[in-house]
């Protein structure tokens, strides 16, 4: 069975769509019809862009969807067994197994972005990795400081990402060190993803979410907030809510999609970051990109 699975933010790079839309019809009328619905010309940022400007909250996100989408839409024979998307690549896997419209896919991830840059605005906080320290350890030194801090990305054995207070950060990356991390180190990110810190973004998405169409999936989606499958739209949704401030548990979603018959991955967007975590999760399955 092949699973394909959609990259988040960090992925981004400049020219990233740029070859997609001089060689293919059908990806340059979805990019253009993204610049309409977006209300600014992103194509000129991802082609032509900095880095810097590519960082920018309102372009990274739906750039990054935008990639991995089109890509998806542009690729014959793509027939998925199986979706999931790290942390904002869930919103990419949903318009890929056609439960979200593009159109409607585009408008959330855009609405998300902003919604989590006010988040960050209100509560200045970041992030940091934690390298070769058990998961377990690192949930245990989180709980024992007196700030918001939690685990927000379980990306592979011996690499978790937490979250929260930029003093809470500071106080766990210590402690991670003392407890025997190879590293601890805080991120270049705007904010505390997938902390309580995101509670107010969550709050404004989850309303655009409930007023938006979901439709019935052509294969099951594994999401972040409990690494299970659903084809159930309702139940979709509300974990698509809750992915905000909830932890995105790709290892263990990884896993599952490999005990439920996995044995080839596919990223589909920009980079390759997700081919590197699937490996070093499970090393025997064959991945590849798009």
């Amino acid at each position: 069975m092949t699973a394909y699975v959609f990259p988040g933010q960090g992925a981004q790079f400049p020219g990233m769509g740029k070859e997609l839309y001089e060689s293919n019809a059908k990806a340059k009328e979805l990019f253009e019809r993204a610049n309409e619905i977006l209300g600014f010309r992103i194509t000129d940022i991802m082609f032509e862009g900095t880095a810097d400007e590519l960082k920018q909250t309102k372009v990274t996100q739906p750039a990054i969807f935008l990639h991995s989408v089109v890509l998806a839409e542009t690729t014959e024979d793509f027939k998925p067994d199986m979706v999931a998307g790290h942390s904002l690549g869930e919103f990419s896997a949903l318009v890929a197994n056609k439960t979200l419209s593009f159109e409607d896919g585009l408008r959330l991830v855009s609405q998300r972005a902003m919604a989590m840059q006010k988040a960050c605005e209100m509560n200045p906080s970041t992030m940091a990795a934690v390298l070769a320290l058990d998961d377990a350890k690192v949930e245990e030194i989180c709980e024992g400081i007196d700030e918001v801090v939690v685990a927000a990305n379980y990306n592979c054995p011996g690499q978790l990402v937490i979250s929260g207070t930029n003093k809470g950060i500071e106080i766990a990356c210590e402690r991670m060190k003392e407890a025997g991390a190879k590293r601890a180190l805080p991120l270049p990110v705007g904010g505390a993803f997938h902390s309580p810190l995101m509670e107010p973004a969550r709050e404004e998405l989850a309303e655009a979410i409930r007023n938006t169409t979901f439709s019935q999936p052509i294969c099951p989606v594994y999401q972040n907030v409990n690494a299970k499958p659903s084809t159930n739209v309702d139940e979709i949704k509300e974990n698509l809510i809750s992915q905000l401030t909830a932890p995105v548990r790709w290892t263990q979603s990884v896993q599952q999609m490999v005990a439920d018959g996995a044995t080839r991955f596919v990223e589909c967007g920009p980079g390759k970051v997700l081919q590197g975590l699937v490996k070093k999760i499970a090393s025997d399955v064959e991945v590849s990109g798009l």
